[in-house]
């Protein structure tokens, strides 16, 4: 999820903990508390810190140590101790804070898991990256609802907890219910993907701004196919065959990105070309397509002799474009 949503989401999160009756009668608790969930809703993304040392850099590291199931109990702890500190020694109230905080930093971790682009929320006993494939980067949905949630706060709405309460409320029954409807999609495209396309492979959904729009990529044994899903039509857009195994491709290996992308990739397809001074091979991620284009992936350039001279890994779309991961 983008900053802008997780920040909102920390903001109505404490609109919920004044239900609690001594948060909400304790104006100075009430501002631990706002502290702890704001910062708990975007403290895991600290790790974009990273991205000073390189894309590849940031590529492992990113949605990863920072996410992981010590990281739950981590982040709760530094917030709250702090907030308690700062805000005229509340230890009294350490383990309220700490509860808020927890909660700010699980939602934050459950909703990137949620997202195409995943997370590796399982660390240290898994380095899997795993996506739930339900909501795009930014939901205009959500996004909508806990605007309009944090201004009735802001507004002076009477019973801040209730609204908020049913903000999450909301929140939950629309997540739950494109949940419902992926399955009936992923159901739907597994008979497609099989009579029309012989696909034995791995089926990857992408979700659009709306759940009426998706994107979607099928993989055979010998290709790719990428697709949308408007409504009831299925639409297949690109078919992308692989490439065998080439020592050129074995020696673009060698670059630092490559490997650091196919931890990352679910739908990897690699291709090469020459040029007059060498090689380009370039490695996609086939589940990231716009406008019959794959966005996403790495370009290693190298010399007729195999050397690795130059590497390109990251997007090439811009922020707004889909796909929204």
């Amino acid at each position: 999820m983008d900053t802008g949503s997780h920040l909102l989401i920390g903001i109505t999160l404490a609109g919920v903990a004044t239900l609690q009756p001594e948060v909400a009668h304790d104006p100075l608790l009430l501002q631990a508390v706002l502290a702890v969930t704001v910062a708990g809703s975007h403290a895991p993304d600290l790790d974009t810190i990273a991205r000073l040392k390189g894309y590849a850099v940031y590529l492992r590291h990113h949605r990863g140590i920072t996410h992981s199931l010590p990281a739950l109990v981590v982040w709760p702890a530094l917030l709250s101790a702090l907030a308690a500190a700062l805000f005229g020694g509340m230890w009294d109230h350490y383990v309220l804070l700490y509860g808020w905080a927890a909660m700010a930093v699980i939602l934050h971790v459950g909703m990137d898991l949620l997202n195409a682009y995943g997370v590796q929320c399982l660390k240290p006993f898994s380095s899997r990256w795993l996506h739930l494939d339900i909501l795009p980067l930014t939901d205009p949905f959500l996004l909508a609802l806990h605007g309009c949630g944090a201004l009735l706060w802001v507004a002076g709405a009477a019973n801040p907890g209730i609204w908020m309460a049913a903000v999450y409320g909301a929140s939950f029954i629309y997540v739950m219910a494109r949940w419902l409807h992926k399955r009936l999609l992923l159901r739907r495209l597994t008979g497609y993907a099989k009579d029309l396309l012989g696909a034995a492979g791995p089926l990857q959904l992408v979700p659009g701004l709306t759940w009426r729009s998706w994107q979607f990529a099928a993989e055979t044994e010998y290709s790719f196919h990428s697709g949308t899903v408007r409504g009831a039509r299925i639409v297949l857009k690109d078919t992308y065959v692989k490439d065998r195994t080439h020592p050129v491709i074995e020696a673009a290996m060698a670059a630092e990105g490559v490997r650091a992308f196919l931890d990352f990739a679910q739908s990897s397809h690699v291709s090469w070309d020459s040029h007059g001074e060498g090689y380009v091979v370039k490695w996609r991620e086939v589940r990231f397509w716009h406008e019959h284009k794959l966005p996403f992936g790495i370009d290693v350039t190298l010399d007729r002799e195999l050397k690795v001279l130059s590497e390109q890994l990251g997007w090439t779309k811009k922020a707004w474009e889909p796909p929204y991961v």
